[in-house]
């Protein structure tokens, strides 16, 4: 049995891959800032598979260091990670920026990533064998005006998805990006900070993805046979053409 690490288990695409794979009998590392919610999914998943879950930030250095040390002996060894958590604040010209929004997005969509890698790394490196699948957005293609910061962020994220797959290429360890397009989560409702009616404003008048569209990618992606490594991959709605030109109607 596979075991697999999850960040930001608790909504969106984290939490449907997370039950994708607890339906193809992954064990589940599961791992978010809300305690109940995945006390809520622990329950759900653990008819499936073995399950543990790890409550910390992934911006906070320590908290992560001591989460992924403290996992039990059956939960050490980690097969797959899926670097999914991250967040955008704001939809604001670089002039009028908050700059607590940057420093949001780049300490949990970089230094965070960054953080939980380096924890989990190591045992891959030492066993010559993992996955590491980083999330990244159409965002970290291209540039989309009032995205600034939140671009860059994602930019970061496919230099890093690049820089790490040549790094531990050596120990024959897998890594590779899916790049959603629009995908209807609670993502747009923590970009404009709960406004939910222009939240929703986002996907109407054409069918966006679901989470669970690209947790069925992430599933495909991660059992192809240990030769294969689809090494980046961007996904849109069929509706989406690019960052910025989206039918509607």
């Amino acid at each position: 049995m596979k075991t697999a690490l999850i960040t930001g288990a608790t909504s969106g695409i984290g939490r449907a891959t997370a039950r994708y794979f607890a339906k193809n009998h992954f064990r589940l590392i599961i791992c978010g800032r809300r305690e109940e919610r995945l006390a809520e999914l622990q329950d759900e998943f653990s008819a499936l598979t073995q399950v543990h879950t790890l409550t910390f930030d992934v911006s906070n250095r320590q908290a992560v260091e001591e989460a992924i040390s403290s996992l039990p002996d059956d939960f050490k060894d980690i097969d797959i990670l899926i670097n999914n958590a991250g967040n955008a604040h704001g939809l604001d010209p670089i002039e009028n920026g908050s700059t607590d929004d940057w420093d949001a997005m780049l300490d949990i969509n970089v230094k965070g990533l960054l953080y939980v890698s380096k924890a989990v790394i190591p045992g891959m490196v030492a066993r010559s064998h993992g996955h590491i699948i980083n999330i990244g957005s159409i965002a970290g293609k291209e540039v989309y005006p009032n995205g600034n910061v939140y671009c860059a962020s994602k930019h970061a994220v496919d230099a890093l998805n690049q820089g790490m797959r040549m790094d531990l290429n050596q120990y024959g360890i897998r890594v590779g990006a899916i790049n959603p397009g629009l995908v209807e989560t609670e993502f747009s409702e923590v970009r404009f900070k709960g406004d939910t009616e222009r939240a929703g404003n986002v996907y109407k008048g054409y069918e966006p993805l679901k989470a669970e569209d690209i947790a069925d990618i992430i599933t495909f992606v991660v059992t192809r046979p240990y030769h294969v490594n689809i090494a980046d991959l961007t996904v849109l709605p069929t509706a989406q053409a690019s960052a910025t030109m989206v039918k509607k109607g």
